[in-house]
């Protein structure tokens, strides 16, 4: 069936999922403009491309009702054609195509050049470091490696990504510059594992090397770090850090869980010594340094006196950041051979009671930042309040700065130093210094 209206192939990329995704889906974007396309961001568009999360139950539902959302606008006549990529379908493939059998064509997560010519464009290889972003003009993630070679048993990203795989220094460099060039001042690297990085390259762990290279591109004034890994972390991107005023003292290592046997079960390569010992020496070498983690609890065999280990855990590490999931309990992963023997409402319980403690720890840190002074990045305007952010928060995740925008005038994407006047457990208010 035609679309009601004849209008010219306006393709609208949908993007589901994390960080990667958006990249993905910045990249697919990119090649598609290349090529003459007329090509949008979850705006209308008579040819729909959902780029697809399948990490958890929640994203993999997400996905699934966002197709049929499409494919219901394909059957009305409201859309022509509907492709599905991503992690979703690079993992149910199969299961897809049966269940929902009217989606014009599923790609896998590698299976780029094919997503493109059934869009009738080519893939160009010329186009390294080409995207349309589709964040704030102020940052854009940064992709440095791609897939994962860790074997913890909770995780699906490996049979959706691939085995590790870096990206070389010149290549990531040459993005940076193009980056910096359309006016991003904010890189944020990400990866299933920074940690790894190099390794497959250049037969060592290279991130300090790859950052040293970063931080010489003009117009880049922060560099962010997302997704490290605790087991064989490279101690000398800390000196970088150290040393480097563009890095940020932000790191963002999830960590998952620190009960010893949950540990061990979920294959992480540590224990709550190393793991306890890693963080005080972060403390120590970069003292002011911001930690985001994130926790998984209610994992198979997770008794009430491991709960009650991560919760005193929680407490005496005072993390800046920190979040916390329920286990999901993923087909093909190493833990689905274990019995998912904790209850739903359990589970939910006990992400709540952690929260509740981050919150208060969040607040009482929070306190003691009144009256300091900070460099703070412009992200957008809402209502009343120019929203912003610290070098010690990534966007999304993490504190805003809110000031008043019926008393002063602030440019988004703009830099301007400010002075905190009231903090709450999640926002800090502001008001700028002359």
């Amino acid at each position: 069936m035609r679309t009601k209206t004849l209008k010219k192939n306006k393709i609208n990329v949908v993007t589901l999922g994390c960080s990667k995704n958006v990249y993905d889906s910045e990249v697919l974007m990119g090649q598609l403009k290349a090529n003459g396309k007329d090509v949008t961001h979850e705006e209308e568009g008579n040819i729909v491309v959902i780029n697809t999360c399948g990490f958890i139950n929640n994203a993999k539902e997400e996905s699934v009702n966002t197709i049929l959302e499409y494919v219901q606008k394909k059957e009305e006549g409201d859309v022509d054609k509907v492709f599905v990529t991503g992690c979703l379908s690079e993992r149910y493939k199969p299961d897809l195509v049966k269940e929902i059998p009217n989606v014009d064509e599923y790609f896998g997560t590698t299976e780029l050049p094919g997503l493109l010519k059934a869009l009738g464009a080519d893939y160009r290889h010329e186009l390294v470091g080409e995207r349309l972003t589709t964040t704030p003009k102020n940052y854009a993630y940064l992709k440095i490696a791609e897939g994962c070679d860790r074997p913890c048993s909770f995780c699906a990203i490996p049979i959706m990504r691939g085995k590790h795989k870096s990206t070389p220094i010149e290549d990531v460099v040459t993005e940076a510059k193009k980056l910096a060039t359309n006016g991003v001042k904010e890189l944020i690297l990400i990866a299933q594992d920074l940690t790894y990085y190099g390794l497959d390259l250049y037969k060592k762990r290279n991130l300090a090397e790859l950052l040293e290279a970063l931080v010489e591109v003009d117009g880049v004034e922060w560099i962010r770090l997302h997704y490290a890994f605790p087991a064989g972390f490279p101690m000398d991107v800390l000196d970088v850090m150290n040393r480097e005023p563009k890095i940020c003292n932000y790191l963002d290592i999830p960590l998952q869980h620190i009960s010893d046997n949950i540990l061990k079960s979920m294959r992480r390569g540590t224990t709550k010594e190393k793991t306890t010992k890693l963080l005080k020496e972060f403390r120590a070498r970069v003292p002011n340094m911001t930690i985001r983690t994130t926790l998984i609890v209610g994992y198979p065999g997770e008794t009430e006196q491991n709960f009650q280990e991560l919760k005193q855990w929680v407490s005496d590490m005072r993390f800046e950041r920190l979040g916390c999931f329920t286990y999901s309990h993923e087909e093909n992963t190493h833990a689905y051979n274990l019995e998912d023997d904790v209850a739903e409402d359990i589970k939910i319980d006990r992400a709540n009671q952690i929260m509740e403690i981050q919150s208060q720890i969040s607040w009482e840190l929070n306190q003691q930042k009144i009256g300091q002074e900070f460099k703070v990045v412009i992200d957008r305007k809402e209502g009343n309040y120019f929203i912003g952010r610290t070098e010690f928060d990534s966007p999304d995740v993490d504190n805003e700065v809110l000031i008043d925008a019926t008393k002063t005038y602030l440019k988004t994407g703009e830099y301007t130093n400010v002075k905190i006047i009231e903090a709450e457990d999640f926002d800090l208010y502001a008001e700028v210094l002359n």
